[in-house]
């Protein structure tokens, strides 16, 4: 892919795991509806009852801990670097977190929007800024920090 892209480009499960390592139950994004190649990605994660982490968090009361929230924001913030030419085949990894801030509760049956736009790169590090929404509504809000390796 050219360093400048003039077209969003988006990537199915199978490209996205061409991309990074994660796999199940790891695997926290489901597919890249669009993508700017060093601008910015937009993705989801369809949830189900079935996620293993619904069991024990919490029983009969089931929410997406805010925590695996952060890291599918992550996932989704790593095409954005991974899809240019001059990172082919590099690991982008979770660096860092700042200014989080939930808003809303993530429940099975919801597909968790994400949102994530780079603000700043230098060398190998790339700060982002993330969001999550379940249908339109803001659940959580995070500065990102992806380095390369």
């Amino acid at each position: 892919m050219s360093e400048v892209a003039t077209k969003p480009i988006s990537l199915d499960i199978i490209e996205i795991m061409n991309l990074i390592p994660h796999r199940y139950p790891f695997l926290l994004v489901d597919r890249i509806t669009e993508c700017v190649p060093n601008e910015y990605s937009k993705g989801y994660k369809n949830l189900t009852a079935n996620e293993m982490f619904f069991n024990g968090h919490f029983p009969n009361n089931p929410i997406m801990p805010g925590v695996l929230q952060i890291e599918a924001l992550a996932q989704t913030a790593a095409p954005i670097l991974l899809t240019l030419e001059k990172y082919k085949g590099r690991l982008a990894l979770f660096a860092g977190v700042d200014n989080v801030r939930f808003k809303n509760i993530v429940r099975p049956g919801d597909r968790f929007d994400m949102e994530v736009y780079m603000t700043k790169i230098k060398g190998p590090i790339a700060k982002c800024s993330a969001k999550g929404f379940v249908d339109g509504k803001l659940c959580v809000e995070a500065e990102i920090t992806i380095a390369l390796k």
